[in-house]
């Protein structure tokens, strides 16, 4: 029964489609209805399943969870707070001799709000809610406004900290491991501070990239948003400021590695409920909704977590994870071609699954396999964040498309809206395609990490246990 895990991800690729039920609902309903049917075949013994609790345990103790309701916390929070509509406004008025200077503003707050949402859902109702409609009121057309939206929501995909890379980073991590106990390599495991860093010039390229292509769109559009915007006051200007630079520094403490994820993303949460408190925006049943949502959020992505947790340790007590690696093993093309395909398997999921369902369920059972054939797992990681990010903004069915589409009204014909995203979609299939070509790019930032440095040696079972037991120290003879 080593195909039924196979089974299972059709299973739940078929549920979630037709039924519309949470994917959580789904994977366990699935994993419970495999167990008991392995169980009852003889495949799977009982006491194995007795782990899940255990399991579930272990891994809900990890750090970077921890971070994971501050930085919901945070997403809320710059949801009902008026911060948006601040900078907003003093963005624009900055440019104000630019008719790009909306297009290219609302640009920038998705660099620095969509990391702190928490998923490109989020960012998407948050930046839909507040951005879209000024947007609209600084004349630049519908159509262009949506999809500067639907752009600007996918930078939390690849901007660090975001909590989709934070979380992407802790499974490669665990995916690596797996690997190299497969492969029986010695390699440096990485570690979510390696994505971040390969991540770092990808991103700024692709936002760079699409500033200038908003710069270059909207050139000739008649600069109407001097007399359509409300007027940014002393106040406004103080807030503004003092927002943009407070976000910068927590985003430049973690990308350097001076704050932890979890310290950054408390010390954002506090100084925005401060903040509310302060002006009076948090403030009875605000709070209560606010810390409702939170609370829904949370809830609903740890239930992802425990549901994804107990279908990948069904899925591998099939022996599943064999089969797959016999798959990837007999793709064409050799690492670079099986991690192309996987890719591209990835990046079609993520027409149907958010980014959270993606990195629970897809990347445990689908990398270790590839990173076990010696593709860079640094570069495979960010290969995967370039691909989520383009498949998220594919029309029609791209995630960040139909999110866009649902959170705004009037909604903007299908055709107009492909019209006026693809030269944003054509940018980032460039900097995928560059970054592909180019694996290099994705070390040019980090603590000298190079090939070289990270190059596997394949050794016999038991040289690494007696090289570590080597090094410790023996103890003194009598």
């Amino acid at each position: 029964m080593e195909s039924a895990g196979l089974w299972m991800l059709l299973a739940v690729a078929v549920l979630m489609v037709t039924t519309g039920l949470p994917a959580y609902m789904v994977l366990i309903g699935v994993a419970s209805l495999a167990a008991t049917i392995g169980v009852l075949a003889g495949e799977i013994p009982i006491r194995l399943l007795q782990a899940v609790p255990t399991r579930i345990i272990g891994l809900l103790e990890s750090d970077l969870l921890q971070a994971l309701p501050l930085y919901v916390l945070m997403g809320v929070l710059l949801d009902r707070l008026p911060l948006a509509d601040i900078m907003f406004r003093a963005g624009v008025r900055l440019g104000d001799r630019s008719a790009a200077a909306p297009t290219m503003t609302a640009l920038g707050l998705g660099a620095l709000l969509a990391p702190m949402s928490g998923s490109v859902g989020a960012s998407v109702a948050a930046l839909g809610r507040t951005i879209h409609p000024r947007l609209i009121a600084a004349g630049v057309p519908a159509d262009r406004s949506l999809a500067t939206i639907c752009v600007a929501s996918t930078f939390g995909v690849v901007i660090p900290p975001s909590l989709v890379l934070i979380l992407l980073g802790d499974a490669m991590l665990r995916a690596h491991t797996e690997a190299l106990n497969i492969s029986r390599k010695v390699e440096r495991i990485i570690n979510t501070q390696d994505v971040l860093y390969g991540a770092l010039v990808p991103a700024g390229l692709f936002l760079l990239l699409c500033l200038g292509l908003a710069w270059f769109l909207a050139r000739h559009d008649p600069a109407e948003h001097r007399t359509r915007l409300a007027p940014v006051r002393g106040r406004d200007w103080l807030i503004a400021g003092f927002t943009v630079t407070a976000i910068l520094g927590l985003l430049a403490a973690v990308a350097i590695g001076y704050l932890y994820a979890v310290e950054a993303a408390a010390a954002g949460g506090v100084a925005l409920f401060l903040f509310g408190t302060a002006s009076g925006a948090l403030r009875g049943r605000v709070l209560a909704a606010a810390l409702r949502d939170v609370m829904a959020v949370t809830g609903a992505l740890f239930a992802l977590f425990v549901a994804a947790t107990t279908f990948t340790l069904v899925f591998r007590t099939f022996g599943t994870d064999r089969v797959l690696d016999q798959i990837i093993g007999q793709l064409p093309g050799g690492a670079v071609g099986s991690t192309l395909i996987v890719l591209g398997l990835i990046a079609l999921c993520a027409f149907v699954l958010d980014a959270f369902e993606i990195i629970f369920v897809i990347i445990p059972v689908t990398m270790p396999p590839l990173l076990a054939r010696g593709p860079d797992a640094i570069w495979v990681a960010t290969l995967t964040l370039l691909a989520l990010q383009a498949s998220f903004l594919v029309p029609p069915i791209g995630y960040a498309i139909m999110m866009a589409r649902g959170a705004t009204s009037p909604a903007v014909p299908l055709a107009r809206l492909l019209r006026a995203i693809l030269p944003f979609l054509a940018v980032q299939l460039l900097v995928l395609t560059l970054v592909a070509a180019l694996p290099a790019s994705t070390r040019l930032i980090g603590r000298g990490l190079s090939a070289e440095t990270l190059r596997s040696t394949t050794v016999p079972p038991g040289a690494a246990v007696r090289s570590l037991n080597d090094a410790l120290p023996q103890p003194p003879e009598d």
